[in-house]
């Protein structure tokens, strides 16, 4: 019961690392506010850890302060904000990517932190208190071929949690990232461009280890770093990645 009596925001909650990182936080005793575009996906994670559902775009500020009030109305105080939802690009050539496929990933990747972060860090500030907890991907430190602009946006999300860390320290806030590789998530095809058993073996020859994450991989990560023996780490960016980034 590492978490008992705190609460919690998971975006992108509704599936794949979201999901674990949700089954996690509640198991350990929080009370998480699953958030998602898939407002049915959101809602069986919610009714299944005895928790709260939350339509949002974690791109559009409308619906971020809609979350934010639901949050505050619901769970009186907010302690831990993961930024988890995320988006990409089907690889291929940087200079063939489209404009709204860029947009997406800026919107979903780059956009939501400084979203939530005017959202939440007044709370944070005001409490005294606080952790934010940014997915990023092992795509930011050591970039995979043909995955640019998804790559770029999680190396500015890696950076932004050591700033944002820096700067909200004397407030006590905590931020902190985990670093992924891909997983069993909604988002392997993209990644992987199509799923066949040839071109997953040889994503997975280049993961030491030799599997890719899972949900309850980062559930776990998250937990530890979200957690109050995690109270001396700030601004790290663990890869929970089997080896791939050595």
């Amino acid at each position: 019961m590492r978490l008992k009596g705190k609460t919690a925001i998971v975006t992108g909650g509704a599936s794949g690392f979201g999901a674990g990182i949700a089954r996690k936080f509640a198991a350990e005793g929080a009370q998480v506010l699953v958030a998602d575009l898939d407002i049915k996906g959101a809602q069986v994670i919610a009714t299944e850890i005895g928790g709260i559902a939350q339509l949002c775009n974690v791109s559009d500020w409308d619906s971020v302060l809609a979350m934010k009030n639901t949050a505050l109305s619901a769970l009186g105080h907010l302690d831990i904000l993961v930024n988890n939802a995320g988006a990409t690009h089907l690889p291929m050539a940087l200079e063939d990517v489209t404009t709204a496929d860029f947009e997406k990933v800026y919107n979903v990747n780059i956009k939501s932190v400084y979203l939530t972060a005017q959202a939440f860090v007044p709370h944070f500030k005001e409490r005294g208190c606080g952790a934010i907890l940014n997915v990023a991907s092992t795509g930011g430190v050591s970039p995979r071929p043909r995955l640019t602009w998804y790559n770029a946006s999680k190396g500015w999300m890696i950076t932004a949690t050591k700033g944002m860390a820096v700067e909200l320290a004397p407030s006590g806030i905590r931020v902190n990232a985990i670093n992924p590789v891909a997983g069993e998530t909604p988002l392997l095809k993209s990644f992987m461009g199509e799923d066949t058993p040839e071109i997953r073996a040889k994503f997975l020859s280049t993961i030491p280890l030799g599997r890719f994450s899972t949900p309850e991989d980062m559930g776990n990560a998250a937990c530890f770093l979200c957690s109050d023996e995690a109270s001396m780490i700030t601004g790290v960016a663990l890869e929970v990645d089997g080896g791939r980034c050595i």
